[in-house]
């Protein structure tokens, strides 16, 4: 059963959520769920290595000898690789250690560092991942609502490059999760237009 999509528009840019793959998507990047290491690893992130191929590793590896460890919250770019995405936005979720070890705040910030990023190298859609619900152990829903308002506080308080920004989610629940997040937000603030 194909899942519909959700999209509303903030600020002239259409926030969309699928239930797909992250590695099959045409946007101008994809966010990767990345570790500090930024050494690939499991899920989203063994995923975009093995589609995108070696070059990926090979650009994260000199950003890593370069700056260090990629500290939770943030953000760094490298080539997309034999990905469709031209560019893959590594960001690091926090690990859930039950919601009051500033996990939000983190989760926000990779989202917002990913955009940011995004906007400042021009770039017109970007896809995301669910940042920090698998091997970090994020609960979904919880993590879903702070997501989908990093996402659209940055789209409000900027005019950026972007077009599109499109949350691609693996399995029907995490889809579900981030649907009703999106509703309840966007009621909550009904900032539609």
């Amino acid at each position: 059963m194909e899942n519909q999509a959700a999209e509303v528009t903030i600020n002239q840019v259409k926030l969309r959520i699928i239930q797909g793959d992250l590695t099959q998507q045409d946007t101008d990047a994809i966010v990767n769920a990345a570790n500090p290491s930024l050494m690939g690893g499991g899920g989203v992130d063994g995923a975009i290595h093995q589609a995108g191929g070696p070059a990926i590793l090979e650009e994260c590896k000199q950003i890593v000898s370069r700056q260090g460890r990629l500290p939770t919250g943030k953000a760094v770019i490298t080539t997309g690789g034999n990905l469709k995405a031209r560019y893959v936005i590594h960001t690091v979720g926090p690990i859930w250690h039950g919601g009051n070890k500033g996990e939000p705040e983190l989760l926000a910030s990779a989202y917002q560092e990913s955009l940011k990023l995004a906007a400042d190298n021009s770039l017109t859609s970007l896809s995301f991942p669910s940042i920090s619900t698998g091997a970090y152990g994020y609960p979904v829903s919880v993590a879903a609502k702070v997501a989908i308002s990093a996402v659209i506080t940055f789209l409000q308080q900027s005019t950026t490059s972007l077009k599109k920004v499109v949350f691609v989610l693996f399995d029907p629940q995490t889809f579900k999760a981030y649907s009703s997040a999106l509703n309840e937000v966007t009621r909550q603030g009904n900032q539609r237009g």
